[in-house]
């Protein structure tokens, strides 16, 4: 009789939860920095993606953590709340995805446009790159996402003219093109993530060079948890905050789930349950609200790692976290060696991976309409803000799929003796009310009208009051009523 080991995959897992764990720190800092918060709280929400998420069931390899694509969110949000209320934002927000999930909500995630989800990212993306370009140079960046665009060349402009700005900016520069050529090295070097390689190599030359450049300034873990206190609850009272809390909820649901749908398609173990998945970032969010923490998402990024080093079960996400909080208690002081213009440099390459280039082709060739879509969703989140981008992807995605179901074919036989014959098929909706109204309107007004309407699979309440109005005043003493056949028989013959 063979005995099965009781941790039969502990070796994979292990090896890929130091993997993950390389591939997180300079992320979880980079995020917290360009946040607007002290670089321990992202450190402090990778431990709770690890060791609360990470723990619960609903996706077995996905990995949790702060996350690029909520970084413009959570600045505008401190900036306008302040740290001490973002707390009670994250808290709030994990509990709505807590009922979403119990409500099993969660698989409702999947209906979501593609379009408006890729222009979601785009726009983040842009935003996220201009503004990590003045933090590369060491300059203050505008509020706005127009204004960080806008001020590019000017920004540039200023920085040839100043050497310490010039050489922020070299060591940003240098840290791209590190993490861009670190995938032509051989494999075994590849074995060190390349964000890691390329922030170690920036501090060195730092150090050894004694660049003029800002590091991270550091405070201790224990220094930056903060608890929402009651001033942080009182801002519930105001509408404002809600709109912020709903946005939270919903682009930090939205991420995780289409995360989870991308890593389900990259291994052949246990698919996602969503709305497991669903409580499992509420109750992540709930602890790190009470944290005074990041808001946390499911990252793609630290997935595909933990999935490529190998990982069998779910213990590899959960000794990253274990290795986060080893790290943050144990070495804090590192922190304050890394450079600010190499995680600025991380992150504009995270920005530049957020905009789906390919995707906007594919469907410019195929669904010029999904392609606007995505581009003013895009344009509306770098122009406003994200959460009303958001908003306006939505409606416009929901108003070409209401125009799109509404087709409708109008046919007019005239014989030229007898009554003109008109058959409609598909779907009259009001938003064909127009088409409908011209065609018939331009009929001749002193012959006889058969309208067949048993063609529709779908007839709402504006077109039948039209079409109804429009047969009474049809009819004349010489023509006689306008005779209506439809697919209901009590209502065959108009008024």
């Amino acid at each position: 009789m063979t005995v099965m080991p009781r941790f039969p995959h502990l070796r994979q897992d292990f090896a890929a939860s130091i993997v993950v764990f390389l591939v997180a720190v300079p992320l979880c800092v980079g995020v917290a920095v360009a946040s607007g918060v002290p670089a321990e709280l992202g450190l402090v929400t990778g431990i709770v993606g690890g060791l609360v998420a990470g723990l619960l069931p609903g996706s077995s390899l996905q990995v949790s953590g702060p996350a690029a694509g909520l970084t413009v969110l959570v600045f505008e949000a401190v900036s306008e709340f302040g740290v001490a209320a973002l707390g009670v934002i994250v808290l709030m927000a994990g509990l709505l995805q807590l009922a979403m999930g119990l409500l099993k909500m969660g698989r409702w995630f999947r209906a979501i446009s593609v379009a408006v989800v890729e222009g979601m990212l785009c726009g983040i993306g842009l935003v996220i790159i201009a503004g990590q370009l003045y933090a590369a140079a060491g300059l203050k960046a505008p509020e706005t996402g127009i204004g960080k665009i806008v001020g590019l060349p000017g920004a540039f402009a200023d920085a040839l003219g100043d050497t310490e700005a010039l050489t922020s900016l070299a060591l940003g520069a240098g840290t791209i093109a590190v993490i861009v050529l670190w995938k032509k090295m051989p494999k075994k070097v590849q074995a060190m993530p390349g964000a890691l390689a390329a922030v170690m190599l920036a501090t060195l030359a730092s150090l050894a060079f004694s660049l003029p450049v800002a590091t991270v300034e550091v405070e201790g873990l224990l220094g930056v948890i903060q608890p929402p206190g009651s001033e942080a609850f009182g801002e519930l009272a105001g509408p404002a905050i809600w709109g912020t809390i709903i946005a939270f909820a919903l682009i930090a649901s939205a991420e995780s789930l289409f995360s989870a749908a991308a890593v389900d398609r990259l291994h052949d173990g246990p698919r996602t349950q969503y709305n497991k998945e669903m409580i499992a970032q509420g109750a992540g969010n709930t602890v790190c609200g009470l944290l005074g923490a990041l808001p946390m998402t499911a990252v793609i990024v630290r997935s595909s790692a933990n999935v490529q080093a190998g990982a069998k079960t779910k213990a590899s996400r959960v000794l990253h976290g274990v290795w986060l909080l080893l790290f943050a208690a144990a070495l804090p002081s590192a922190l304050a060696l890394i450079p600010l213009p190499a995680l600025a440099g991380i992150l504009v390459h995270a920005g530049w991976k957020l905009i789906p280039f390919r995707q906007i082709a594919v469907l410019w060739r195929g669904h010029k309409g999904e392609a606007l879509i995505l581009v003013v969703t895009a344009v509306s989140i770098v122009a406003v803000n994200m959460f009303e981008g958001v908003l306006i992807g939505l409606a416009l995605a929901v108003i070409k799929t209401a125009w799109e179901a509404s087709h409708l074919k109008l046919e007019v036989i005239d014989k030229g003796a007898g009554p003109i014959q008109v058959y409609a098929s598909g779907n009259a909706t009001f938003l064909r009310l127009p088409k409908i109204l011209d065609s018939l309107e331009s009929l001749p007004q002193d012959r006889p009208v058969e309208l067949d309407l048993s063609g529709l699979h779908h007839l709402d309440h504006a077109c039948r009051t039209a079409l109804e109005n429009w047969a009474e005043r049809h009819s004349a003493p010489d023509t006689g009523p306008v005779k209506v056949t439809s697919a209901e028989p009590a209502k065959a013959t108009a008024p």
